[in-house]
């Protein structure tokens, strides 16, 4: 009666090669991915003084590899990185004076308008459509000044000085990092590589190559449609005469980095300035968004298959989950580095096994001697 119950009952090694056991190891598999993963991305976020300096480092340095490849032509590596460097400082700095005088020159009539336009808001909620007594006003009010005064916003006030000093050493090791990368970003890439021969080897190659190529060309042709977007926007402010046009282009511009949302947040605060830094402020808010739309839909229509072709082939939905999961992990500076991120991983999932889908011929290292090609039997 045993011998007959041992032969019905499976042996242990078939629990795990039929199908569901198959499906059972490959579950655990995936786990143990996504703990790998999550205890990555948590040391990430510990780390972020740090991570995201060497994160926006490679994005600027990716940007800025064709001006570098070409600079290295006339001049040592160590002086064309010192020039690139310097010239977008300068460029940088030279925008940024730009606002600021232009803030100096308009921020009195723009307060004045903003003034105006809260007190013709207090109006239209007493004597509006909507059941708002003067008392929900001033309590509300009563809470904001409540807030202001209290503990809480001064902690939250001591929060932002520690920010504010953790936004200037990350902008030092910005500057730091990012001048090595451009000085020696193929030779740094080429230490990692030292482990590797054969086809692992190549591979590691064709990673580098993509990652450069598919990054630089995302940085550079956001960079383009965030400039159409902030030009055509400044443009419509300045005709219609609203207040701060040169500092709300910039920010048109700026926000145009993070996909889908930046540069819609960004026209409806032109509108709101134009709705109360003008005289016919309402009508001169719908025609900012008239523009703001028109504008989107060139960019939508023409400029993104255009210039974003060949850089990101992501589906809008993959964009705006690495938007949102970007967002909550790191913020702002998420929400900027995340689709760039997730464009550059698939494309490196592409060509990990096809050489043929890598854009640029791998080099075969230098390091290593070619052997003799055999001679031909006479």
């Amino acid at each position: 009666m045993r011998a007959d119950t041992d032969r019905e009952r499976p042996p242990l090694r078939s629990l795990w090669t039929d199908r569901l056991g198959t499906v059972g190891i490959r579950s655990l598999q995936i786990l143990a991915i996504l703990a790998l993963a999550a205890v990555a991305v948590l040391g990430m976020i510990q780390l972020k003084l740090v991570v995201i300096p060497v994160l926006i480092a490679i994005v600027i340095a990716a940007a800025a590899a064709p001006v570098i490849g070409w600079l290295r032509r006339f001049m040592p590596p160590i002086l064309a990185a010192w020039v690139t460097l310097l010239s977008g400082i300068v460029i940088f700095g030279g925008v940024i004076t730009l606002i600021v005088f232009a803030v100096r020159g308009q921020w009195d009539d723009l307060s004045s308008s903003a003034l105006k336009g809260i007190d013709q808001l207090y109006d239209y909620l007493l004597n509006g459509p909507l059941p708002i007594d003067q008392k929900q006003i001033e309590d509300a009010r009563d809470a904001v000044i409540d807030f202001v005064t209290s503990a809480q916003f001064g902690s939250g006030a001591l929060a932002g000085v520690s920010a504010a000093a953790n936004i200037i050493t990350g902008a030092l090791l910005v500057f730091v990092i990012l001048f090595f990368f451009l000085k020696d970003g193929d030779t740094i890439w080429e230490f990692f590589l030292r482990p590797f021969d054969g086809e692992r080897l190549e591979r590691g190659r064709r990673i580098g190559h993509t990652a450069v190529r598919v990054l630089g060309g995302y940085v550079r042709g956001t960079a383009i449609i965030a400039f159409v977007d902030a030009f055509f926007i400044g443009l419509g402010l300045v005709i219609l005469q609203v207040p701060l046009a040169l500092p709300l282009a910039v920010i048109v511009f700026v926000a145009s980095f993070v996909p889908l949302v930046g540069a819609t947040v960004a026209s409806g605060l032109a509108a709101l300035v134009a709705l109360v830094g003008t005289e016919n402020g309402p009508v001169v808010a719908l025609i900012v968004i008239a523009i703001a739309i028109g504008v989107n839909q060139l960019e939508g229509n023409f400029l993104q298959p255009v210039v974003m072709a060949q850089s990101l082939k992501l589906h809008p939905l993959v964009i705006l989950v690495a938007l949102t999961a970007g967002t909550i992990v790191a913020g702002i500076i998420g929400a900027v580095l995340a689709v760039p991120i997730a464009a550059v991983s698939w494309a490196i999932i592409k060509v990990w096994k096809s050489p043929q889908a890598a854009p640029m011929v791998v080099q075969r290292n230098p390091r290593r001697k070619k052997k003799p090609l055999p001679r031909p039997a006479d």
